[in-house]
């Protein structure tokens, strides 16, 4: 299995408003960047974005080091909310319903395409590959003002 190294981040001038989302694959020490965004979205939609778009570029199941920022996506996965979310008719609880499903469902796709191990790193502090996805995420976002 291919062993391929993802980091990922979100953007959002407003949270709604313009957003973007940008991306680092890295394989054997070659890298691609990739990037986009929204004129009306939020951070979370954006930091999830990242991670499908980036996962969808795979061409065969891979042995995944994902990076991100995002609380919400780490532990949303690590520990097994998205599932819970999807198995219950995406509600939260009795009450809530889960954001974003149609991204979740179609992230836990590719999560259990691939062997997925994430790591969350702490934003804007210095990680070098975290703040090369924050400048590709908010030039994205700024596409849009």
């Amino acid at each position: 299995m291919k062993k391929v190294e993802v980091f990922t981040d979100g953007a959002c001038k407003g949270n709604p408003g313009p957003g973007g989302w940008g991306a680092i694959l890295r394989y054997k020490g070659v890298e691609k960047e990739i990037s986009g965004g929204e004129a009306d979205t939020t951070n979370n939609r954006m930091e999830l974005t990242a991670v499908i778009k980036a996962l969808e570029l795979l061409k065969e199941p891979c042995a995944v080091s994902l990076f991100t920022d995002s609380q919400y996506v780490a532990n949303a996965l690590t520990q097994g909310w998205a599932k819970k979310w999807k198995a219950n008719g995406w509600m939260r609880n009795k009450k809530e319903k889960a954001l974003n499903p149609e991204l979740w469902d179609r992230l836990l796709t590719l999560y259990d395409t691939h062997e997925i191990e994430i790591h969350w790193v702490k934003g804007h502090a210095g990680h070098p590959e975290n703040e090369r996805c924050d400048k590709l995420a908010v030039a994205a976002a700024e596409k849009f003002i």
